[in-house]
């Protein structure tokens, strides 16, 4: 292979070092192995049953616990609402069919001043006692996702009586979110109490937190299977925390039968009892994905923009909540007054902009007496769908202690109710239910822009009360869970396990303590090739070697110019039409390479973000002196960690 346009050349180090025993010294795989570098951020601990059945034991309490705490915020935060919406403001709140538990509402006189007053009166208050711990502010998602990445699964015991009174007054006073998210905030620091008080390891605290959540999920939601794999879903992009599944079931079910027991069991949406699966209607719900996907990319594009317009306020933190709650009672009220003087609605009755909007949502599935037929009733859902996003959004965005989980399944659900109500007029199949595509807009929305899609799927499931949904769910759920990669409702979410201090701390630092020229190869053989290397020969030279995923490309002094990798070798094989013209330099990548002196953390960063196999190190002029591959830092992990754990 020695010519003019490549050869294979031999390279000793610039230094010498002490090599690593000669037993990591076996020759390496011939095949690319990718997985055995992922392996090492994955927490390996062994597993000793004892501990197992210590984590059940105190996943257990949590659930105990945490139900108790969520039947006492729902009963607290009704008993609010009740009196302040309906019995001083006359506002009929619009209610899901089991939402309610406390018989029927007394409502005073409808006063629509003091209507607008009482979001904003609720959010200054809730806002004065977040000041005793920030991390209150919001939804509760994103700093329970936080917790657990990058605080050891860690909250303070206080989040669990100041979210839950800020929640109320956000909520009982007409903030426009959800009782949800709230309840995963306050779970999880209620799993972090239980775990800090028994001292448990760092590990287990995580687990904890992870049950909490599922227990005050289970608990609010009623979907005590969907709660679980949330719980355990939500805080990634595209995987799942697996080790806290069983923790999370056996709390979730826990909460659940706590909840129950107190209130009765109900599912939260009344609906049709059956929805026949028709292999026809499955483009029209792969459109109404694509809808979803829309509005959700709207939704969020709200909450940001009234986040940074929030923060140009010249108001202190803790009263922006008040803004925003003052913005939401002029929109709302004003709306009222209007479909009221039209007759649309009953004086004074609420269509579900405030609170989570499982009103709404209960309309589009299933319709009420006063809701109008055929295209005014799609025009009234496009308009309710559009005022929940801007008004989820001032209270949400503001600052304002209330969840988005419900306002995500409400706006998903109006955007089905109505694409449903339009296919039906449109085609007049008499076989489309609008129910349903409410039901599947649902989870589509919220699974795609939560990047939950298992969970979602599963949860609107438990709310139909069979799995007749599950085809449709399962193909609306996969368009929209990739057409919104980009985008997400929690920032605080990481792409995988790998990513996220949890998993990695320990094997970084160990990293850390070695050099590559410590493990390197030094001295293989390996093909190059020259700047004009013509694609043909670049092909044949790359076919002969049995190991290599990166190719330097160097000019006639010898300096490393770039890069082609395995990926680039296989895509020129088959563009045939592209030989005769390209030459190496035309498919070159910039040059990807390490230094002797890097330590193995920052090495596996590079083979980890440019996806090779192995990559070529350096001296200090630049000059290559051999190869670090991937199967020698998974073995140089492993004989460390082996000395470490025999010491």
């Amino acid at each position: 292979m020695n010519d003019d346009n490549a050869a294979p050349t031999e390279n000793k180090p610039a230094a010498t070092q002490t090599p690593l025993p000669t037993a990591s010294r076996t020759p390496l795989p011939t095949r690319r192995n990718q997985s055995l570098i992922s392996a090492l951020f994955v927490d390996a601990s062994p597993i000793d049953l004892r501990l197992v059945g210590r984590t059940i034991f105190h996943a257990m309490l949590v659930g105990v616990g945490a139900g108790l705490v969520a039947v006492a915020f729902y009963a607290c935060l009704e008993r609010v609402d009740r009196f302040v919406l309906g019995h001083l403001a006359g506002y009929r709140a619009l209610r899901a069919a089991g939402e309610s538990f406390f018989g029927a509402e007394e409502v005073g006189t409808f006063r629509p001043l003091l209507l607008v007053f009482l979001p904003a009166i609720g959010g200054l208050l809730a806002g004065l006692v977040m000041r005793l711990a920030p991390e209150c502010r919001g939804g509760g998602g994103d700093a329970m996702i936080d917790a657990f990445h990058h605080r050891g699964g860690e909250l303070r015991r206080r989040v669990i009586w100041v979210k839950s009174i800020a929640s109320i007054l956000t909520l009982g006073t007409g903030g426009a979110g959800g009782r949800e998210g709230p309840t995963m905030q306050i779970g999880a620091a209620f799993g972090s109490f239980v775990a800090q008080t028994l001292n448990v390891s760092r590990r287990e605290k995580r687990i904890l937190m992870i049950a909490g959540v599922a227990a005050g999920m289970s608990a609010i939601f009623r979907t005590p299977l969907g709660a679980a794999l949330l719980a355990v879903e939500v805080l990634y992009r595209d995987d799942f925390e697996s080790d806290a599944l069983v923790p999370a079931l056996l709390a979730s079910v826990i909460s659940y039968s706590v909840f129950v027991s107190v209130f009765g069991e109900a599912t939260l949406f009344t609906h049709a009892p059956h929805f026949p699966f028709v292999p026809a209607h499955l483009p029209l719900y792969a459109m109404l994905a694509l809808f979803c996907t829309l509005v959700a990319i709207a939704f969020l594009k709200a909450l940001r923009s009234v986040r940074r317009l929030t923060a140009r306020l010249p108001v202190p933190e803790w009263a922006r909540p008040g803004v925003g709650g003052l913005a939401l009672g002029v929109i709302v009220v004003g709306l009222l007054l209007f479909l009221g003087s039209r007759n649309v609605t009953p004086w004074g009755q609420g269509i579900g902009v405030l609170g989570g909007g499982y009103g709404a949502a209960q309309i589009a599935i299933s319709g009420a007496s006063w809701f109008p037929d055929g295209w005014h009733g799609v025009q009234l859902l496009v308009v309710l769908c559009a005022i929940k996003v801007v008004a989820a959004s001032l209270t949400i965005g503001t600052g304002g202690s209330a969840g988005d989980f419900a306002p995500s399944l409400a706006i998903g659900g109006l955007v089905g109710g109505a694409f449903g109500r339009i296919a039906e007029l449109l085609t007049g199949d008499p076989r489309i239910d609008p129910g349903a595509f409410a039901l599947v807009g649902m989870g589509t929305f919220y699974g795609g822009i939560a990047h939950v899609p298992v969970s979602s799927l599963v949860m609107v499931c438990e709310l139909a009360g069979s799995y007749d949904l599950l085809v449709p769910l399962m193909l609306a759920e996969g368009i929209a869970f990739v057409a919104l990669r980009d985008h997400s409702l929690y920032g605080a979410q990481l792409p995988s396990q790998r990513q996220s201090p949890a998993h990695t701390t320990g094997t970084l630092d160990v990293l850390r303590t070695i050099k590559v020229v410590d493990v390197m190869i030094p001295g293989r053989s390996y093909v190059s090739f020259k700047l004009q290397t013509p694609v043909p020969e670049v092909l044949r030279l790359a076919a002969e070697t049995n190991w290599q995923d990166v190719f330097p490309v160097l000019d006639d002094s010898g300096k490393m110019m770039g890069v082609i990798t395995g990926d680039v070798v296989r895509l020129l094989a088959t563009e045939r039409d592209l030989e005769s013209l390209a030459v190496a330099m035309d498919a070159m990548q910039p040059p990807v390479s390490v230094r002797l002196d890097d330590h193995l953390r920052a090495a596996t960063e590079v083979l980890l973000s440019q996806n090779v196999r192995e990559v070529p190190v350096v001296d200090d002029l630049g000059t290559i002196v051999g190869f670090l591959d991937e199967s020698e830092v998974s073995r140089a992990y492993i004989e460390v960690t082996g000395r470490q754990a025999a010491a």
